[in-house]
């Protein structure tokens, strides 16, 4: 039998909800909030059961709070998903069938992308491209803009990236649609936009899974192939992978990287 769901887990839900998405250090005040304010039984640690009971609520309601991870720090994220429609069709409320295309068509660049970004130049240029109805660059810059605001997007530098809530609302429609392209992460076994990819066997990881794995390794190596995982690990030198005995393979340094391998 599902755990009663009280005041605190309908005040959760209902700010996460006025929200869409909440970063994990967010949704631990929240509980903590909550429960205190509804004086129901509070544990620092027991946050995922706390979600784990407002979802068995959810079920018939073919809803959930899924967890995610932010692709660019690697911050747990918490999101509510409406599993009844698995596809961009979820937006169709809130987007105009045009606005519509142009996230399909955006999606592409940055899924198709060698870096999981696509830039404000090419974005814009697909206003002419839309076979809904054409639409103005300063239109589409607007879009952009609402896109952001929504949280379907991310931009850095007038570079465009699928936002943590995109990810984890359409993790299953990108599987499904871009089946040569779209993997998941080795490591945490999520979805990965922007990645990192074995130049042997072609695994790919999340930026903040391959600074965590390789941390703790004495020599950078493929977790699957075993092989010397020759891309730029975020945030070490190859100095500081290395052990001192092979500190002679480790003249160059590593940098920050976003790019695929």
């Amino acid at each position: 039998m599902a755990a009663q769901m009280t005041d605190a887990h309908r005040r959760f839900l209902q700010v996460l909800m006025s929200h869409g998405i909440m970063e994990g250090s967010e949704a631990r005040k929240l509980h903590r909030r909550c429960c205190e304010i509804h004086k129901v039984y509070y544990a620092h640690d027991k946050l995922d059961d706390f979600v784990s009971t407002i979802n068995s609520h959810l079920q018939p309601l073919f809803m959930q709070i899924r967890k995610g991870m932010s692709e660019s720090d690697g911050r747990a994220h918490y999101a509510l998903v409406n599993l009844a429609e698995t596809e961009i069709t979820k937006m169709a409320s809130d987007y105009t069938e045009n606005e519509l295309e142009l996230f399909r068509k955006t999606m592409d660049l940055i899924i198709l992308s060698e870096n999981g970004f696509a830039s404000s130049t090419d974005i814009l240029n697909l206003a002419d491209q839309l076979k809904t109805k054409k639409m103005k660059k300063k239109e589409v810059e607007q879009v952009l803009k609402v896109f952001v605001e929504d949280k379907w997007l991310s931009e850095r530098n007038g570079e465009y990236t699928l936002h943590t809530r995109c990810i984890i609302e359409m993790e299953q429609y990108i599987l499904s649609n871009y089946q040569d392209m779209a993997r998941k992460c080795n490591i945490c076994h999520s979805l990965v936009i922007q990645s990192q990819v074995c130049e042997s066997c072609g695994i790919g990881m999340h930026l903040p899974c391959v600074r965590k794995y390789f941390r703790a390794q004495t020599e950078p190596r493929c977790p699957q192939c075993n092989d010397f995982w020759s891309c730029d690990i975020p945030g070490m030198s190859r100095i500081d992978s290395q052990s001192p005995s092979k500190t002679g393979r480790a003249e160059k340094s590593f940098t920050l990287s976003t790019r695929r391998c």
